[in-house]
């Protein structure tokens, strides 16, 4: 997939200015960011829900091939079989159980007058069995926690089974463990399955040890992209953010970690004696 020289607005004003981003099959991409940066607005236009005023969105035409397709090209139908999108809110529906909300994820891959969907049922079994909701199957979408709630959702869009797969700020309203475990997900995804990944994180250590690709956007603008070493860097960050952000990287694994300065941790603090 490829967002190409993309400048989106909203009521006029320009809130992304020829950003560009292409995510590869297989990979991790993580857009960051401070807030208001454009991160979700580009995530947005490439899930087909914000028209770009200028630019397009492209995807591949095959698997073998490198031709690509409009995306504005795609009937609803066939973005929707290859495109899916698990937005930063969504609604609490009334009067449905679990199951049949992750039902939901298999509409485009049923007629139009025919409800038939061969695979449906052991699909929407592994959405939810992947997610950890499978025990939650007939519980009442309405009762559920808010880090349950996200869970069935990511369910949803998995249950889809789409070649391209868009988070925005998925880890909000999960605990730790199952923030963890979301990212291992993705990542197997990305791996075992071949899913093209862009995710919307502002956890930029949760970034760099799960993105294989990092955008950083400010002020609607791309100002670095590349490996999380590449982009990760003091200068680059606290310029971004408006803080000073050290970074350290190791040098056995090269894993990169982030620590702003505040002033009240930027640097010994003597704690008195009880």
């Amino acid at each position: 997939m490829l967002g190409s020289d993309l400048t989106l607005s909203y009521r006029g004003e320009p809130v992304v200015h020829g950003a560009s981003i292409r995510l590869a099959p297989g990979r991790v991409t993580a857009l960051v960011g401070p807030n208001g940066s454009g991160k979700s607005t580009l995530l947005r236009a490439l899930a087909r829900l914000h028209t770009p005023d200028s630019g397009r969105v492209l995807l591949s035409d095959g698997p073998e091939t490198d031709d690509t397709v409009d995306a504005s090209a795609l009937s609803h139908r066939e973005f929707a079989r290859r495109v899916t999108l698990l937005a930063q809110s969504r609604p609490t529906p009334s009067g449905l159980s679990v199951r049949e909300l992750v039902e939901f994820g298999r509409h485009p891959h049923r007629g139009r007058w025919v409800r038939g969907d061969a695979d449906g049922a052991d699909v929407v079994d592994r959405a939810m069995a992947m997610t950890g909701v499978a025990e939650l199957h007939d519980k009442q979408v309405d009762q559920l926690s808010g880090g349950q709630l996200q869970r069935v959702w990511l369910a949803c869009c998995l249950a889809q089974d789409t070649e391209v797969l868009l988070l925005d700020e998925p880890t909000t309203y999960l605990d730790l463990r199952y923030q963890v475990e979301l990212l291992d997900l993705i990542r197997d995804l990305a791996d075992d399955h071949g899913v093209t990944v862009g995710v919307v994180l502002h956890d930029l250590d949760q970034a760099a040890a799960l993105a294989d690709f990092v955008v950083l956007l400010d002020e609607g603008r791309v100002v670095a992209s590349g490996l999380p070493a590449e982009v990760f860097v003091g200068d680059t960050l606290s310029a971004a953010y408006g803080i000073r952000v050290d970074v350290e990287v190791d040098d056995t694994t090269g894993h990169v970690t982030t620590r702003a300065r505040g002033r009240h941790n930027s640097g010994a603090r003597v704690i008195p004696a009880l």
